[in-house]
């Protein structure tokens, strides 16, 4: 027969079992939901960048001509030109928070060269001069700092992948940058 210490041990090592399943399963589910909501994250800030009007104001901008910066001010200051300093900083947001999310870990470089590496190295490249002159004058020296940082190393990604599909598209880009600003 079967003695009462034997069933009590049984009992042990199956309550043993169940708690070290419900841990993987607990485990499992919580990286699968940290998966989703990741994939829910990218998804919408990536989506921003491939609207029509996300490429209709990204056309805009860099159809943006001046000499220097005090040709800018007179031009796209936001005490002369709201609509466009809205259309700007509202695009520059965007990269930031792109840039945000690549330093916190939460965005990586493949998923940000496949929804709107383009448009974030192109805008940098366009509007670094102006940038840099705004944290001279008016803001912190670090404002848009992510937007920089991401679009730097978009660039460098791009340079060592030698992404020749995507060379065709930016020598047309990189022609339009060429034109006098």
């Amino acid at each position: 027969m079967v003695d009462f210490q034997t069933i009590q041990e049984v009992y042990y090592m199956v309550a043993a079992t169940g708690v070290i399943v419900a841990a993987i399963f607990y485990v499992l589910n919580l990286r699968e939901t940290t998966r989703s909501h990741r994939i829910t994250l990218t998804t919408t800030i990536m989506d921003e960048f491939s609207t029509k009007e996300a490429y209709r104001d990204w056309f805009n901008l860099m159809n943006m001509e001046w000499t220097d910066f005090d040709d800018f001010e007179k031009k796209y200051d936001s005490r002369i030109n709201p609509d466009n300093a809205a259309l700007r900083l509202s695009m520059w947001g965007r990269c930031e928070k792109v840039g945000q999310l690549y330093r916190e870990g939460l965005l990586d470089l493949d998923t940000i060269e496949t929804g709107g590496n383009v448009l974030i190295q192109y805008l940098w490249t366009k509007f670094k001069p102006i940038i840099e002159a705004y944290r001279k004058k008016q803001w912190m020296p670090y404002t848009y700092s992510d937007f920089e940082s991401v679009a730097k190393k978009l660039i460098e990604y791009d340079r060592v992948r030698g992404d020749t599909e995507k060379d065709r598209w930016s020598r047309v880009i990189h022609e339009q940058l060429q034109k006098p600003t």
